[in-house]
């Protein structure tokens, strides 16, 4: 069963830190472009970051450009998002996304872009 699952969510105080995984299982994650996005309640889905089946392609939005970063690790099937100098504005939960690709190409950070979601990780920002 195709699934996506991520982890590393909590509760830490402003300027603290978080690494976030997303494990797939019953497929190989080398398939597949990775999105991070996340939402608070009664806001729309934000996507945050971006990495392409390879590695070739990364992207980070505006507000979180110099204190997150995107990596996956094929061979292990798991993607990452490392989050630095947390403030409470990146409080929301936090969801995987994976579309299925074959070939390298730049990712994309719309969330209409992807077909797979995890269930989300709550990250709480706060003092």
């Amino acid at each position: 069963q195709l699934q996506f699952v991520e982890s590393g969510g909590g509760l830490v105080q402003p300027g603290g830190s978080l690494k976030l995984s997303c494990v797939i299982s019953g497929d190989t994650l080398e398939h597949y472009r990775i999105g991070w996005f996340r939402q608070v309640p009664g806001k729309e889905r934000e996507g945050v970051s971006c990495i392409s089946m390879r590695s070739l392609s990364a992207r980070l939005a505006d507000s979180v450009k110099g204190r997150f970063t995107i990596s996956r690790d094929n061979a292990k099937n798991t993607a990452y998002l490392q989050m630095n100098r947390l403030q409470p504005e990146d409080t929301a939960v936090y969801y995987c996304a994976a579309f299925r690709t074959y070939q390298e190409a730049m990712c994309m950070m719309g969330d209409q872009y992807y077909d797979y979601w995890g269930q989300g990780t709550q990250v709480t920002v706060s003092s």
